[in-house]
Protein backbone atom coordinates (compact mmCIF):
# COMPACT_ATOMS: atom_id res chain seq x y z
CA UNK A 1 0.00 0.00 0.00
CA UNK A 2 1.09 3.62 -1.23
CA UNK A 3 -0.59 7.05 -0.61
CA UNK A 4 2.13 8.42 -3.44
CA UNK A 5 0.69 10.06 -6.21
CA UNK A 6 -1.02 7.38 -8.99
CA UNK A 7 1.07 8.52 -11.68
CA UNK A 8 4.80 10.48 -11.97
CA UNK A 9 5.96 13.94 -11.14
CA UNK A 10 5.61 15.78 -14.41
CA UNK A 11 7.29 19.13 -15.56
CA UNK A 12 4.89 21.55 -15.60
CA UNK A 13 6.76 24.92 -15.60
CA UNK A 14 7.46 28.16 -13.46
CA UNK A 15 3.80 29.42 -13.77
CA UNK A 16 2.36 25.85 -12.19
CA UNK A 17 0.69 26.24 -8.58
CA UNK A 18 0.34 22.40 -8.43
CA UNK A 19 2.12 21.23 -5.30
CA UNK A 20 2.88 17.96 -7.01
CA UNK A 21 4.79 18.92 -10.10
CA UNK A 22 7.99 20.39 -11.43
CA UNK A 23 8.31 24.23 -11.58
CA UNK A 24 11.58 24.04 -12.75
CA UNK A 25 13.46 20.49 -13.19
CA UNK A 26 13.00 19.23 -16.48
CA UNK A 27 14.89 16.10 -16.47
CA UNK A 28 15.98 16.41 -20.48
CA UNK A 29 16.96 20.02 -20.28
CA UNK A 30 20.10 20.34 -21.67
CA UNK A 31 21.96 23.33 -19.38
CA UNK A 32 26.09 23.74 -20.63
CA UNK A 33 26.20 21.02 -22.39
CA UNK A 34 24.11 18.17 -20.01
CA UNK A 35 21.39 17.75 -18.93
CA UNK A 36 19.89 18.37 -15.56
CA UNK A 37 19.70 14.69 -14.57
CA UNK A 38 23.60 14.31 -15.66
CA UNK A 39 24.48 16.77 -13.82
CA UNK A 40 22.59 16.50 -10.66
CA UNK A 41 22.85 12.49 -10.67
CA UNK A 42 19.99 12.96 -7.83
CA UNK A 43 19.76 10.30 -5.16
CA UNK A 44 17.54 9.38 -2.34
CA UNK A 45 18.20 8.50 1.14
CA UNK A 46 16.93 5.58 1.89
CA UNK A 47 17.13 5.87 5.71
CA UNK A 48 15.38 9.62 6.16
CA UNK A 49 12.71 8.76 3.28
CA UNK A 50 11.85 4.71 4.30
CA UNK A 51 12.78 4.82 7.86
CA UNK A 52 13.00 8.34 9.59
CA UNK A 53 9.80 8.54 11.30
CA UNK A 54 9.94 12.05 12.57
CA UNK A 55 11.06 11.64 15.81
CA UNK A 56 13.30 14.06 17.82
CA UNK A 57 15.14 14.12 21.47
CA UNK A 58 12.13 15.62 22.62
CA UNK A 59 9.75 13.49 20.96
CA UNK A 60 8.04 10.21 19.31
CA UNK A 61 8.10 9.58 15.65
CA UNK A 62 4.69 11.63 13.96
CA UNK A 63 5.33 9.73 10.28
CA UNK A 64 2.38 8.31 8.52
CA UNK A 65 4.19 5.21 6.73
CA UNK A 66 1.20 3.17 5.77
CA UNK A 67 2.84 0.65 3.72
CA UNK A 68 5.16 -0.31 7.01
CA UNK A 69 3.45 -2.91 9.37
CA UNK A 70 6.28 -1.91 12.19
CA UNK A 71 7.62 -5.31 12.35
CA UNK A 72 11.36 -6.46 11.78
CA UNK A 73 10.38 -9.25 9.53
CA UNK A 74 12.20 -10.16 6.16
CA UNK A 75 8.73 -9.45 4.51
CA UNK A 76 8.45 -5.79 5.93
CA UNK A 77 11.67 -4.65 4.86
CA UNK A 78 10.94 -6.32 1.46
CA UNK A 79 8.00 -4.84 0.52
CA UNK A 80 9.42 -1.26 2.55
CA UNK A 81 11.45 -1.80 -0.73
CA UNK A 82 8.86 -2.27 -3.25
CA UNK A 83 7.40 0.89 -1.75
CA UNK A 84 10.63 2.71 -2.05
CA UNK A 85 11.24 2.10 -5.58
CA UNK A 86 7.64 3.23 -6.63
CA UNK A 87 8.60 6.03 -5.15
CA UNK A 88 11.46 6.83 -7.05
CA UNK A 89 9.58 6.36 -10.15
CA UNK A 90 6.97 9.11 -9.10
CA UNK A 91 9.79 11.77 -8.16
CA UNK A 92 12.08 10.70 -10.77
CA UNK A 93 15.25 10.10 -9.09
CA UNK A 94 17.84 7.65 -10.41
CA UNK A 95 20.09 6.34 -7.50
CA UNK A 96 19.73 6.13 -3.97
CA UNK A 97 21.88 5.73 -0.99
CA UNK A 98 21.43 3.22 2.21
CA UNK A 99 22.97 1.52 5.34
CA UNK A 100 22.84 -1.92 5.64
CA UNK A 101 20.45 -1.87 8.82
CA UNK A 102 18.12 0.71 6.67
CA UNK A 103 17.02 -1.99 4.31
CA UNK A 104 17.08 -5.00 6.73
CA UNK A 105 16.65 -6.02 10.18
CA UNK A 106 19.40 -6.26 12.55
CA UNK A 107 18.87 -9.95 14.23
CA UNK A 108 20.56 -11.49 17.50
CA UNK A 109 23.50 -12.88 15.81
CA UNK A 110 25.80 -11.50 13.20
CA UNK A 111 25.32 -14.04 10.80
CA UNK A 112 21.78 -14.12 11.03
CA UNK A 113 21.97 -10.26 9.83
CA UNK A 114 23.83 -11.29 7.09
CA UNK A 115 21.12 -13.59 6.18
CA UNK A 116 18.47 -11.16 6.73
CA UNK A 117 20.57 -8.65 4.70
CA UNK A 118 20.89 -10.90 1.47
CA UNK A 119 16.91 -11.89 1.42
CA UNK A 120 16.44 -7.94 1.17
CA UNK A 121 19.29 -7.36 -1.39
CA UNK A 122 17.76 -10.35 -3.62
CA UNK A 123 14.78 -7.81 -3.55
CA UNK A 124 16.79 -4.53 -4.65
CA UNK A 125 18.55 -6.39 -6.84
CA UNK A 126 15.81 -7.64 -8.56
CA UNK A 127 13.88 -4.19 -8.64
CA UNK A 128 17.09 -2.26 -9.47
CA UNK A 129 16.71 -4.55 -13.05
CA UNK A 130 12.72 -4.39 -13.49
CA UNK A 131 13.23 -0.60 -13.09
CA UNK A 132 16.65 0.73 -14.05
CA UNK A 133 17.54 2.58 -11.03
CA UNK A 134 21.30 2.00 -9.35
CA UNK A 135 22.76 2.39 -6.07
CA UNK A 136 24.60 5.61 -6.22
CA UNK A 137 26.44 4.24 -2.61
CA UNK A 138 25.99 2.27 0.58
CA UNK A 139 27.48 1.85 3.89
CA UNK A 140 27.62 -0.04 7.13
CA UNK A 141 25.42 1.50 9.91
CA UNK A 142 27.88 1.38 12.76
CA UNK A 143 26.49 4.08 14.91
CA UNK A 144 23.17 2.82 16.22
CA UNK A 145 23.63 -0.16 18.09
CA UNK A 146 24.90 -0.24 21.87
CA UNK A 147 27.84 -2.34 20.81
CA UNK A 148 29.16 0.77 18.90
CA UNK A 149 28.41 3.39 22.02
CA UNK A 150 32.34 4.55 22.09
CA UNK A 151 33.27 3.75 18.10
CA UNK A 152 33.68 1.61 15.50
CA UNK A 153 36.89 1.60 13.96
CA UNK A 154 37.82 3.67 16.75
CA UNK A 155 36.84 1.33 20.03
CA UNK A 156 38.43 0.78 23.18
CA UNK A 157 37.19 -2.81 22.44
CA UNK A 158 39.09 -5.27 20.50
CA UNK A 159 35.96 -7.53 19.60
CA UNK A 160 33.82 -4.32 18.94
CA UNK A 161 36.28 -3.16 16.48
CA UNK A 162 36.25 -6.87 14.64
CA UNK A 163 32.46 -6.78 14.54
CA UNK A 164 32.38 -3.62 12.74
CA UNK A 165 34.94 -5.17 10.34
CA UNK A 166 32.95 -8.29 9.48
CA UNK A 167 29.95 -5.58 8.96
CA UNK A 168 31.77 -3.49 6.58
CA UNK A 169 33.52 -6.05 4.72
CA UNK A 170 29.66 -7.56 3.95
CA UNK A 171 28.32 -3.70 3.62
CA UNK A 172 31.09 -3.76 0.78
CA UNK A 173 30.00 -7.15 -0.99
CA UNK A 174 26.28 -6.16 -0.97
CA UNK A 175 27.26 -2.88 -2.36
CA UNK A 176 29.40 -4.49 -5.14
CA UNK A 177 26.55 -7.41 -5.54
CA UNK A 178 24.23 -3.69 -6.29
CA UNK A 179 26.29 -2.15 -8.84
CA UNK A 180 27.11 0.51 -6.33
CA UNK A 181 28.59 3.20 -7.50
CA UNK A 182 30.42 4.20 -4.31
CA UNK A 183 31.12 3.24 -0.85
CA UNK A 184 30.75 5.62 1.69
CA UNK A 185 32.79 6.07 5.43
CA UNK A 186 30.74 8.34 7.82
CA UNK A 187 32.34 7.66 11.53
CA UNK A 188 28.93 8.34 12.94
CA UNK A 189 31.14 7.65 16.46
CA UNK A 190 33.69 7.75 15.81
CA UNK A 191 35.37 10.69 18.28
CA UNK A 192 35.43 11.03 21.67
CA UNK A 193 33.22 11.92 24.60
CA UNK A 194 36.20 13.45 27.02
CA UNK A 195 39.95 13.03 25.94
CA UNK A 196 39.97 12.66 29.58
CA UNK A 197 39.65 8.18 28.65
CA UNK A 198 40.81 8.30 25.22
CA UNK A 199 43.97 7.61 23.74
CA UNK A 200 43.81 9.84 20.30
CA UNK A 201 46.33 8.21 18.79
CA UNK A 202 46.19 4.61 18.99
CA UNK A 203 42.39 5.52 17.67
CA UNK A 204 43.19 7.46 14.98
CA UNK A 205 46.10 4.21 14.09
CA UNK A 206 43.06 1.69 14.57
CA UNK A 207 40.90 4.06 12.05
CA UNK A 208 43.57 4.40 9.41
CA UNK A 209 44.32 0.53 9.33
CA UNK A 210 40.56 -0.15 9.57
CA UNK A 211 40.54 1.93 6.08
CA UNK A 212 43.67 0.04 4.70
CA UNK A 213 41.96 -3.39 5.26
CA UNK A 214 38.94 -2.12 3.73
CA UNK A 215 41.07 -0.91 0.51
CA UNK A 216 42.28 -3.91 0.47
CA UNK A 217 39.75 -6.13 0.24
CA UNK A 218 37.69 -3.44 -2.44
CA UNK A 219 40.39 -4.99 -4.11
CA UNK A 220 40.33 -8.69 -3.45
CA UNK A 221 36.95 -8.61 -4.77
CA UNK A 222 37.17 -6.31 -7.76
CA UNK A 223 34.72 -3.27 -6.74
CA UNK A 224 35.56 -0.49 -8.72
CA UNK A 225 33.78 1.92 -6.69
CA UNK A 226 34.97 4.98 -5.39
CA UNK A 227 35.68 5.34 -1.71
CA UNK A 228 33.98 8.19 0.28
CA UNK A 229 34.90 9.56 3.78
CA UNK A 230 32.48 12.15 4.97
CA UNK A 231 32.64 14.88 7.14
CA UNK A 232 30.91 15.86 10.57
CA UNK A 233 32.32 17.62 13.55
CA UNK A 234 30.57 16.39 16.42
CA UNK A 235 26.76 15.39 17.29
CA UNK A 236 26.46 12.82 18.41
CA UNK A 237 30.29 13.01 19.62
CA UNK A 238 32.04 15.83 21.42
CA UNK A 239 34.86 15.70 18.54
CA UNK A 240 34.24 13.24 15.86
CA UNK A 241 37.96 12.47 13.96
CA UNK A 242 36.66 13.63 10.37
CA UNK A 243 35.58 16.96 11.23
CA UNK A 244 36.19 18.64 8.44
CA UNK A 245 36.85 18.67 4.69
CA UNK A 246 40.58 19.93 6.20
CA UNK A 247 41.15 17.60 8.95
CA UNK A 248 39.46 14.32 6.66
CA UNK A 249 42.42 15.57 3.60
CA UNK A 250 45.04 15.88 6.14
CA UNK A 251 43.81 12.53 7.99
CA UNK A 252 43.81 10.82 4.65
CA UNK A 253 47.71 11.77 3.43
CA UNK A 254 48.50 11.31 6.84
CA UNK A 255 48.31 7.86 6.98
CA UNK A 256 48.96 7.26 3.26
CA UNK A 257 45.19 6.81 2.15
CA UNK A 258 44.61 9.90 -0.08
CA UNK A 259 44.76 7.92 -3.29
CA UNK A 260 41.69 5.75 -2.27
CA UNK A 261 39.64 8.19 -1.35
CA UNK A 262 37.41 11.35 -2.25
CA UNK A 263 35.11 13.17 -0.14
CA UNK A 264 31.39 13.33 0.36
CA UNK A 265 30.20 16.64 1.57
CA UNK A 266 27.41 17.60 3.50
CA UNK A 267 25.68 20.68 3.35
CA UNK A 268 24.47 20.64 7.44
CA UNK A 269 27.72 19.05 8.57
CA UNK A 270 29.58 22.12 6.95
CA UNK A 271 27.23 24.13 8.96
CA UNK A 272 27.57 22.63 12.79
CA UNK A 273 31.55 23.13 11.68
CA UNK A 274 31.27 26.78 11.77
CA UNK A 275 31.81 26.50 7.77
CA UNK A 276 30.10 27.43 4.85
CA UNK A 277 29.43 24.65 1.93
CA UNK A 278 30.97 26.85 -0.32
CA UNK A 279 33.82 26.48 2.22
CA UNK A 280 34.12 22.53 1.95
CA UNK A 281 33.28 22.19 -1.16
CA UNK A 282 36.21 24.87 -2.25
CA UNK A 283 38.64 23.16 0.34
CA UNK A 284 37.60 19.76 -1.38
CA UNK A 285 37.61 20.47 -4.76
CA UNK A 286 41.54 22.13 -4.42
CA UNK A 287 42.91 18.95 -3.12
CA UNK A 288 41.03 16.79 -6.43
CA UNK A 289 38.91 15.09 -3.67
CA UNK A 290 35.57 16.58 -4.09
CA UNK A 291 33.45 13.09 -4.84
CA UNK A 292 29.54 13.13 -3.59
CA UNK A 293 27.53 15.32 -1.86
CA UNK A 294 24.84 15.09 0.51
CA UNK A 295 22.59 17.67 -0.41
CA UNK A 296 20.46 19.23 2.31
CA UNK A 297 20.87 22.18 4.54
CA UNK A 298 20.63 22.98 8.45
CA UNK A 299 19.66 26.08 10.51
CA UNK A 300 22.27 27.99 11.98
CA UNK A 301 20.98 28.99 14.77
CA UNK A 302 20.48 25.13 15.69
CA UNK A 303 23.23 23.42 16.90
CA UNK A 304 21.94 20.32 16.08
CA UNK A 305 21.47 18.39 12.36
CA UNK A 306 18.42 19.22 11.00
CA UNK A 307 18.55 17.62 7.33
CA UNK A 308 16.18 20.03 6.13
CA UNK A 309 15.34 19.81 2.55
CA UNK A 310 17.59 22.26 0.33
CA UNK A 311 15.42 25.18 -0.85
CA UNK A 312 17.94 28.22 -0.36
CA UNK A 313 18.68 29.44 -3.65
CA UNK A 314 22.09 30.54 -2.70
CA UNK A 315 23.22 27.29 -1.58
CA UNK A 316 22.14 26.03 -4.76
CA UNK A 317 23.76 28.13 -6.62
CA UNK A 318 26.94 28.18 -4.99
CA UNK A 319 27.05 24.16 -4.71
CA UNK A 320 26.45 24.11 -8.86
CA UNK A 321 28.97 26.77 -9.47
CA UNK A 322 31.46 24.21 -7.80
CA UNK A 323 29.98 20.88 -9.18
CA UNK A 324 30.06 23.05 -12.61
CA UNK A 325 33.90 23.66 -12.20
CA UNK A 326 35.08 20.35 -11.91
CA UNK A 327 33.06 19.73 -14.67
CA UNK A 328 30.54 17.36 -13.28
CA UNK A 329 29.94 14.11 -10.87
CA UNK A 330 31.90 10.95 -12.21
CA UNK A 331 30.94 8.44 -9.58
CA UNK A 332 29.32 10.63 -6.97
CA UNK A 333 26.06 12.44 -7.01
CA UNK A 334 23.64 14.91 -5.42
CA UNK A 335 21.90 12.31 -2.30
CA UNK A 336 19.01 13.97 -0.52
CA UNK A 337 20.00 13.31 3.17
CA UNK A 338 17.47 14.98 3.96
CA UNK A 339 13.91 14.45 5.73
CA UNK A 340 10.82 16.06 5.89
CA UNK A 341 10.15 18.41 8.81
CA UNK A 342 8.08 16.27 11.78
CA UNK A 343 4.86 18.47 11.01
CA UNK A 344 5.20 17.22 7.70
CA UNK A 345 4.04 13.99 8.69
CA UNK A 346 2.19 12.67 5.95
CA UNK A 347 3.45 10.07 3.26
CA UNK A 348 2.38 12.57 0.44
CA UNK A 349 5.57 15.22 2.22
CA UNK A 350 7.96 12.98 1.04
CA UNK A 351 7.10 14.06 -2.54
CA UNK A 352 6.63 17.73 -1.88
CA UNK A 353 10.03 17.43 0.06
CA UNK A 354 11.90 16.03 -3.41
CA UNK A 355 10.01 18.38 -5.67
CA UNK A 356 11.11 21.02 -3.67
CA UNK A 357 14.96 20.60 -3.23
CA UNK A 358 15.24 19.16 -7.05
CA UNK A 359 13.46 22.38 -8.21
CA UNK A 360 15.92 24.33 -5.69
CA UNK A 361 19.19 22.81 -7.45
CA UNK A 362 17.55 23.22 -11.35
CA UNK A 363 17.40 26.97 -10.10
CA UNK A 364 20.83 26.89 -8.79
CA UNK A 365 21.81 25.00 -11.66
CA UNK A 366 20.75 27.70 -14.34
CA UNK A 367 22.40 30.86 -12.43
CA UNK A 368 25.52 28.99 -11.93
CA UNK A 369 25.18 29.24 -15.87
CA UNK A 370 24.02 32.14 -16.04
CA UNK A 371 27.26 33.42 -13.51
CA UNK A 372 29.47 31.40 -15.62
CA UNK A 373 28.06 33.10 -19.21
CA UNK A 374 28.07 36.56 -17.90
CA UNK A 375 31.83 35.64 -17.38
CA UNK A 376 32.45 38.88 -15.28
CA UNK A 377 33.15 37.16 -12.09
CA UNK A 378 35.62 34.78 -13.52
CA UNK A 379 37.11 38.07 -15.37
CA UNK A 380 37.74 39.29 -12.23
CA UNK A 381 39.21 36.81 -10.30
CA UNK A 382 41.61 36.18 -13.47
CA UNK A 383 43.01 39.66 -13.15
CA UNK A 384 43.00 39.99 -9.49
CA UNK A 385 45.47 37.37 -9.24
CA UNK A 386 47.53 38.50 -12.69
CA UNK A 387 50.58 39.92 -11.49
CA UNK A 388 51.54 35.81 -10.67
CA UNK A 389 51.17 35.28 -14.15
CA UNK A 390 54.42 36.90 -15.25
CA UNK A 391 57.49 38.93 -13.92
CA UNK A 392 58.26 37.90 -10.14
CA UNK A 393 55.25 36.22 -9.59
CA UNK A 394 55.50 33.54 -12.19
CA UNK A 395 58.98 32.78 -11.11
CA UNK A 396 57.58 32.45 -7.70
CA UNK A 397 54.64 30.21 -8.75
CA UNK A 398 57.38 28.47 -10.56
CA UNK A 399 59.82 27.80 -7.33
CA UNK A 400 62.85 30.14 -9.12
CA UNK A 401 62.76 32.35 -5.71
CA UNK A 402 64.42 32.19 -2.64
CA UNK A 403 64.05 34.79 0.25
CA UNK A 404 67.21 36.50 -0.54
CA UNK A 405 65.68 36.65 -4.00
CA UNK A 406 62.48 38.36 -3.15
CA UNK A 407 64.10 40.38 -0.35
CA UNK A 408 65.98 42.47 -3.08
CA UNK A 409 63.68 42.63 -5.35
CA UNK A 410 60.81 44.03 -2.05
CA UNK A 411 64.24 46.75 -1.87
CA UNK A 412 64.40 47.82 -5.27
CA UNK A 413 60.60 48.39 -5.40
CA UNK A 414 58.15 51.15 -4.04
CA UNK A 415 55.64 50.22 -1.31
CA UNK A 416 52.85 48.17 -3.32
CA UNK A 417 49.32 48.79 -3.28
CA UNK A 418 46.73 45.67 -3.46
CA UNK A 419 43.69 46.85 -5.80
CA UNK A 420 40.24 46.47 -4.21
CA UNK A 421 38.63 43.42 -3.92
CA UNK A 422 35.46 44.67 -4.78
CA UNK A 423 33.11 41.95 -2.51
CA UNK A 424 30.17 44.16 -3.03
CA UNK A 425 30.49 43.73 -6.84
CA UNK A 426 30.71 40.39 -7.22
CA UNK A 427 27.58 39.97 -4.46
CA UNK A 428 25.61 42.35 -6.63
CA UNK A 429 26.76 40.27 -10.19
CA UNK A 430 25.28 37.14 -8.37
CA UNK A 431 21.98 38.96 -7.29
CA UNK A 432 21.81 39.96 -10.88
CA UNK A 433 22.08 36.38 -12.08
CA UNK A 434 19.51 34.92 -9.61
Amino acid sequence: MSTFPSEAVKYEGPESKNPLAFKHYKADEVVAGKTMKDWFRFGCAYWHTMRGNGSDPFGVGTADHPWDDGTDSISNAQNRARVFFDFLEKVGIDYYCFHDRDVAPECATLAESNKALDQVVDTLEELQKSSGKKLLWGTACLFVHPRYQQGAATSPNADVYAYAAAQVKKAMEVTHRLGGEGYTFWGGREGYATLLNTDMKRELDHLARFLHMAVDYKKEIGFEGQFYIEPKPQEPMTHQYDSDSAACLNFLREYDLLDHFKLNIETNHATLAGHTMEHELATAHAANALGSIDANMGTANVGWDTDQFPTDLYLTTQTMLAIMKMGGFTTGGLNFDAKRRRESWEAIDLVHAHIAGMDAFARGLKIADKVRQDGRVDAFIKERYATFDSGIGADIESGKTSLADLEKYALSNQEPMVASGRQEVIESIINDCI
